[in-house]
C-alpha cells in the first residue's frame, strides 16, 4: 500500500496520490553544450526515463535550459547550489521543476525571490537535504549525521518556503549510509504528506552502487514510500534508469516491457550462458512487450525452469531449444538461437503471443 501524499504536477508528469512512481536521472554533460546535452536526455528517455534534472552552475548553463528544452520530451529539472538568481534564470528560462537547498542559498529574501518566481510560474520546488549538507548546529546536536538530523534539516526547509505562502514542493533527503537512508525515510514519510524524491546518494559505481540502491530503494518503496526515484551511479546516467526499472519491476511497482530471467551458471552448462544472457538483456529493450523471457543454460531442466517464462531459450551442446509456456517448440543450432528468440518477439502481436 502506497503512502499517501499530495499530488504535485513536474511539467506533464503527476508525482503524488498514487501516481506510477516515476523515474529520474541526470545529465553528466555540460549543461551549456545544449548538443551533447540534448542527445543524452534522448537516450535516457528512450531508456525509460520520466524527469531528467540538469545542472545549473552558471548563467550559460541557466539559459540553455531553454534550447534544451525545445528538443526534448520529458520535464526538466535545473539543479542549483548557491546562487539564487540561477534559479530564477532557470525558472524564466522553462525548468518545469527546481531543485534547491534554501541552508546553501542565503538570506530569507533570496529564499522568498526564488519562491516568488516559482509561484509566479506555478512550478514545483524540490527541497533537497543530503548527509553531506548538515548544518553544524544540528551535527552537534544529534552527534553526527544520523536520519534525526536529515529529517529535522529537511523540514526546517520546508518550513521556510510555507511560510512565505509556498506549498508546491517534493521533498528529498538522501544519505550514502542505505540504513541511515532507510530509517530516514520511515521517520520523514509519518510527518509529512509531501511527495518524496528517493535515492541513495553516492552510493558508488554500476555495480556497487546497483546493489545498494537495490537494497536502500527496495527497502523503502516496500513499504510504501516514495513517489519518485532516482538510482544515484558513477557511470552511464543509461544504466541508472534500467537499475531503476529493474527494482521498480521487481517489486511490482511498474509494469510493461520484457523482464529477462536466466539461471546461473553451472557445470552442466554448455553454452557461452553469460554471452547469450547479456545478448538477449540488450535486445529485449527494443520491444515494447509486457512479457517474460527465460534464458537457460542447460536443457536437462531448462524447459521445467521456463514455464512460467512466456518464451525462453535453453541450451545444450552445441544447440539449444525455443520454448514457449514451458513446451519445447523446436531445436535450433546454438549460434541461431538469439536470431530465433527475436524472430519470435517481432512476431509476437501477430502470432498472438
Amino acid at each position: 500500500m502506497r503512502n499517501k501524499t499530495r499530488e504535485i504536477s513536474i511539467g506533464g508528469v503527476k508525482i503524488g496520490a498514487g501516481h506510477p512512481i516515476a523515474v529520474q536521472s541526470m545529465t553528466n554533460t555540460k549543461t551549456e553544450h545544449v548538443e551533447d546535452t540534448v542527445e543524452q536526455i534522448q537516450k535516457l528517455t528512450q531508456a525509460g526515463c520520466d524527469i531528467v534534472r540538469v545542472a545549473v552552475p552558471t548563467m550559460e548553463a541557466a539559459k540553455a535550459v531553454s534550447e534544451i528544452k525545445k528538443q526534448i520530451m520529458i520535464p526538466l529539472v535545473a539543479d542549483i547550489h548557491f546562487d539564487y538568481k540561477l534559479a530564477i534564470a532557470a525558472v524564466e528560462n522553462g525548468a518545469d521543476k527546481i531543485r534547491i537547498n534554501p541552508g546553501n542559498i542565503g538570506s530569507k529574501d533570496r529564499i522568498r525571490a526564488v519562491v516568488d518566481k516559482c509561484r509566479e510560474k506555478n512550478i514545483p520546488i524540490r527541497v533537497g537535504v543530503n548527509s553531506g549538507s548538515l548544518e553544524k548546529p544540528l551535527l552537534e546536536k544529534y552527534g553526527g549525521v544520523t536520519p534525526e538530523a536529515l529529517v529535522e534539516s529537511a523540514l526546517d526547509k520546508v518550513r521556510i518556503i510555507e511560510e512565505m505562502g509556498y506549498e508546491n514542493l517534493v521533498i528529498s533527503i538522501k544519505s550514502s549510509d542505505v540504513l541511515n537512508c532507510i530509517h530516514a525515510h520511515e521517520i520523514l514519510a509519518a510527518r509529512t504528506d509531501y511527495p518524496l524524491h528517493v535515492g541513495i546518494t553516492e552510493s558508488g559505481t554500476v555495480f556497487s552502487g546497483g546493489l545498494k540502491s537495490a537494497v536502500g530503494l527496495g527497502n523503502i518503496l516496500y513499504q510504501g514510500i516514495g513517489d519518485t526515484i532516482r538510482v544515484s551511479l558513477t557511470g552511464d546516467p543509461v544504466e541508472e534508469i534500467r537499475a531503476a526499472n529493474i527494482i521498480l519491476k521487481a517489486l511490482g511497482l511498474k509494469k510493461g516491457g520484457i523482464s529477462v530471467v536466466s539461471c546461473p551458471t553451472c557445470g552442466r552448462t554448455q553454452i557461452d550462458l553469460i554471452g547469450l544472457a547479456t545478448s538477449v538483456e540488450q535486445m529485449v529493450q527494443e520491444f515494447d512487450l509486457n512479457i517474460k523471457v527465460a534464458v537457460m543454460g542447460c536443457v536437462v531442466n531448462g524447459p521445467g525452469e521456463a514455464k512460467e517464462a512466456d518464451i525462453g531459450i535453453a541450451g545444450g551442446i552445441g544447440e539449444g531449444l525455443l520454448i514457449k509456456k514451458g513446451e519445447i517448440i523446436k531445436k535450433v543450432p546454438e549460434s541461431e538461437l538469439l536470431t530465433v528468440l527475436r524472430q519470435e518477439l517481432e512476431n509476437w502481436d501477430k502470432a498472438g503471443g
